[in-house]
């Protein structure tokens, strides 16, 4: 009699349990939303650093205002994401200093955007990189172009540890990148480069892995775009081009905004 009736009891306890201490219990409707609050876009080369050179341009000014107006664009559209600069101006910003900018500011995206250029002039069309040692030795050549900057600094052998970027043997460390960020980056340049074809009728070259300097060290997801080939003719016209500068910018701002709609589950 006494075990049935303590055993009644202990059975009501344990009903009441969820109901008394629900509250307290974790689940996915009670944990915060993911919000993106911050971006930071990065301007490629810049200062004494004119970056590939066209027959009539430079890289940093078409990526400074391509760069410039992506900022614009979120600024107007998307008020609640916080746009940094790693430059608003023809300025030299060190290498490692770009990424480390977003890392400073924690950051929820990093963006760097270049234009790239080939020994061939008949090369034309866009590409998104994440990091990655995928075909490490088919991209290597724009890696070791994008990374030579650092030659560009003063003390840059004690600055960046002795790594060399024109040495296949100085990118073993990059193996150790972190994963965590790899699916979100190449959602992100998915978005990008179908903007790009889909939106502008560029030509896509698609989304590529390269061991990026800048690409290695951001903590958040990271993407480097290659706007198009500066030793293209008809490519260099585009892209030195009011309206041109204007689609690119439209282009990734679209992907940006895809992508926080995404990751946010809008």
């Amino acid at each position: 009699m006494v075990r049935s009736k303590n055993k009644k009891i202990l059975l009501s306890l344990i009903f009441l349990i969820p109901f008394v201490f629900g509250g307290f219990i974790p689940n996915e409707t009670m944990m915060p939303a993911f919000r993106m609050k911050k971006i930071v876009l990065d301007a490629g080369h810049g200062g004494k650093d004119p970056g590939n050179l066209g027959s009539n341009s430079k890289e940093k000014d078409i990526n400074l205002a391509v760069t410039l107006l992506v900022g614009k664009y979120i600024k107007e559209n998307l008020p609640d994401v916080e746009v940094i600069y790693t430059r608003k101006d023809d300025s030299f910003p060190a290498l490692k200093d770009r990424p480390q900018i977003a890392n400073n500011n924690k950051a929820d995206l990093f963006v760097s955007i270049h234009s790239n250029s080939a020994p061939s002039k008949s090369a034309y069309g866009t590409e998104t990189f994440v990091m990655g040692m995928k075909y490490f030795d088919d991209n290597f050549d724009i890696v070791k172009k994008e990374n030579s900057v650092i030659l560009l600094e003063d003390n840059y052998q004690e600055k960046y540890e002795g790594f060399d970027p024109t040495s296949p043997e100085s990118y073993i460390m990059f193996n150790l990148m972190s994963k965590a960020y790899f699916q979100n980056s190449v959602s992100l340049a998915d978005n990008i480069e179908s903007q790009f074809k889909n939106r502008v009728g560029r030509n896509s070259r698609g989304v590529k892995q390269g061991p990026f300097y800048v690409l290695w060290t951001p903590s958040m997801p990271s993407v480097l775009i290659e706007l198009g080939f500066l030793s293209n003719t008809n490519e260099e016209k585009f892209l030195m081009s009011k309206a041109g500068q204007e689609y690119m910018a439209s282009a990734i701002y679209r992907s940006i905004r895809d992508y926080k709609n995404e990751i946010e589950g809008n």
